[in-house]
């Protein structure tokens, strides 16, 4: 087969933070101090896109209102 569609994958440090940010940010704990920089920066750009997806889930919405 040569022509298949791709598959997106993700390692399992990558799951991981994910499930950490998700947790983290419904415990309110997101104390940067007691992070590692990599931690940080990977909440960092997940929270960024967290807020751009809702705040395009939000426009959406009011435009099929």
């Amino acid at each position: 087969m040569l022509w298949q569609c791709p598959k997106s994958t993700i390692t399992a440090e990558s799951q991981v933070l994910v499930e950490e940010f998700l947790l983290r940010r419904r415990l309110g704990k997101m104390d940067f101090a007691e992070l590692s920089a990599r931690q940080v920066e990977a909440f960092a750009i997940l929270e960024r896109e967290f807020r751009r997806e809702r705040e395009n889930g939000q426009q959406n919405s009011r435009r099929n209102s």
